[in-house]
């Protein structure tokens, strides 16, 4: 493991210290772990929405909020796509 971080290091000062990843590429990978994250907490109260309006329709708009709230994550990582890029 450390010979593996000394090669990279010595890599990295060879080509003059440049970034691992263009900033394109982390804004991706930015917006690829924001929907995952999304999809992760959406699981969980997507079904809870579901039982609560089973049990009540008053419980209605209460979910669509609540399933919403996760989907401004996914916003915010399109808008550091456009800042970034």
């Amino acid at each position: 493991m450390i010979e593996a971080l000394s090669v990279v290091l010595s890599q990295a000062q060879a080509t003059g210290g440049a970034p691992a990843l263009e900033p394109q590429a982390a804004a991706a990978i930015a917006v690829g772990l924001a929907a995952i994250a999304t999809g992760y907490a959406q699981r969980g109260i997507g079904s809870a929405a579901v039982g609560a309006v089973a049990e009540d329709s008053d419980n209605l708009i209460s979910g669509l909020i609540f399933t919403a709230i996760p989907e401004t994550l996914i916003i915010i990582a399109f808008v550091t796509i456009f800042i970034v890029g």
